[in-house]
This record gives C-alpha cells, sequence and structure tokens, in this order.
C-alpha cells in the first residue's frame, strides 16, 4: 500500500514538473511576442502578399489561385462550383456539354444547387470548351523495328 502511494505521488510530481515547464515556455513566447510584435506581423502581411500575388497570376492559361483554365466564364464557373466542392472536382472531369448539363441537373435535384439562371450557358460553354473528353485511344502501331532473338 504504501508503495502504490509513493508511486503515485512520484507520479504527480513529475505531472506538475511537466505543466510547470510548459507552463513557462508558454509564458515566455508570449513574453517574446510582446516585445517584438513585428515578427508576428511581417509573417502575416507575408503570407498575405504570397496569397494576393497568386490570385491575380495565370500562367500556361492556368489560373494559380484555383487550377482552372483562364477563359470566358471561369469567374462565373469559380463562383457557382467552388461554394459546394473544391475546384479540383470540376477540373479532373471530362465531359461533353451534354454531360455537364446532366451533372448540373443532378446536382439540382439531389444536392440542393441553386438555379444558375443566366450563368448557365455561360457555364456550360466554358465548361464544354475547356473540359471536354479528350480522345484517348491506342498507341500507333510499332514500324521499322528490327526486332532480334534473345539467346
Amino acid at each position: 500500500m504504501e508503495n502504490t502511494f509513493r508511486d503515485q505521488i512520484k507520479l504527480l510530481s513529475r505531472m506538475l514538473f511537466t505543466f510547470f515547464f510548459l507552463f513557462l515556455i508558454l509564458i515566455g513566447g508570449l513574453f517574446y511576442l510582446i516585445d517584438n510584435p513585428e515578427t508576428f506581423e511581417s509573417s502575416k502581411t507575408d503570407s498575405l502578399q504570397d496569397v494576393t500575388e497568386a490570385d491575380d497570376k495565370v500562367e500556361n492559361t492556368i489560373d494559380l489561385a484555383n487550377g482552372f483554365i483562364d477563359d470566358e466564364g471561369m469567374e462565373a464557373t469559380i463562383q457557382n462550383c467552388t461554394g459546394c466542392h473544391s475546384a479540383q472536382l470540376v477540373t479532373q472531369n471530362r465531359m461533353s456539354r451534354e454531360g455537364w448539363k446532366a451533372t448540373i441537373k443532378w446536382m439540382q435535384e439531389t444536392q440542393n444547387l441553386w438555379d444558375l439562371g443566366a450563368n448557365e450557358e455561360l457555364i456550360l460553354t466554358y465548361l464544354s470548351k475547356n473540359y471536354a473528353p479528350t480522345k484517348k485511344g491506342r498507341r500507333q502501331n510499332l514500324e521499322n523495328i528490327e526486332w532480334y532473338e534473345l539467346e
């Protein structure tokens, strides 16, 4: 019985020491921030500046802020699609105009997508132009190959 009590006291003292040590680190960090507020402020403004620069940047016709192809109708598509899901969910798909229209209709019937109104035509044109199916088939036959036999 006495051993258990001593073990509990040791455990409690270790826990108190750990708590006190972590408390001192927290207090030290707070005093550092109070004495050096520019450290915290500059890191905030740097990250905000990076985000702002990415918002306006387009490389190889891709809008860097969201991954959409920069073309007429992109803004309407972003406003109506990315409110519910990521931009990548749109950009990874390839569908015909009818496929995109059916997907929009399905989302309206089952996922509570709002009526797109006049934007629907603009969005369908944008998606069917920039995210249409790509023709993929077998590779072309190899020709003029000198075959050899393994020994």
